[in-house]
């Protein structure tokens, strides 16, 4: 048995209390491997020149504005991009280690997904905002207004996904059992 498991089992007999507060520590440190994800790829994918050419491009649909001085249509493939695989990343690792959960992907899945598209429209909605609140009025250079911009969304998202996440993978996983 791994010592992961070994500090599971330990806090699972200490109440539901304690085994909440240890899945949030455990929950953290997956919202920073997605976190890293994140910036990483929002980085790289802001760094490639047909992205980065798209910054000058407007873009507006729905409730999303883009404007050219806010990032454009770059800013836009590359955040939502980023933002979309670092999703991806945390549903598995949180599902499998966070809360060792048995549930059904097949079930839980679907109902992550619209839950995640979500969230990510709201933070494609909030993200320029802030992105040319921090470039054009504070003054800040465009990666710094690009990484905190970014840093504020997934605040927001890390905050709303636990919760959400602990009613979706609540269903253990059953213990195997050798046969002797």
């Amino acid at each position: 048995m791994g010592k992961l498991s070994q500090i599971d089992k330990a806090a699972e007999s200490k109440g539901s209390l304690l085994t909440t507060v240890w899945q949030f520590v455990k929950f953290i440190f997956v919202s920073l491997l997605a976190m890293i994800v994140q910036f990483a790829l929002l980085n790289i994918l802001a760094a490639i020149p047909a992205i980065k050419a798209l910054y000058t491009t407007d873009f507006e649909w729905f409730v999303f504005k883009y404007l050219a001085e806010d990032g454009g249509l770059g800013y836009f493939i590359a955040f939502n991009t980023a933002n979309i695989v670092a999703q991806i990343v945390a549903f598995f690792v949180n599902k499998e280690k966070t809360f060792n959960s048995g549930a059904n992907t097949a079930i839980v899945l679907p109902i992550y997904i619209v839950f995640t598209i979500a969230l990510i429209c709201f933070s494609a909605w909030l993200s320029p905002t802030l992105y040319g609140l921090f470039l054009n009025k504070w003054g800040w250079s465009d990666t710094l207004s690009l990484n905190a911009a970014t840093m504020v969304c997934s605040a927001l998202q890390f905050f709303l996904y636990f919760p959400v996440d602990k009613i979706l993978f609540h269903k253990k996983k059953e213990e195997k059992t050798e046969e002797k």
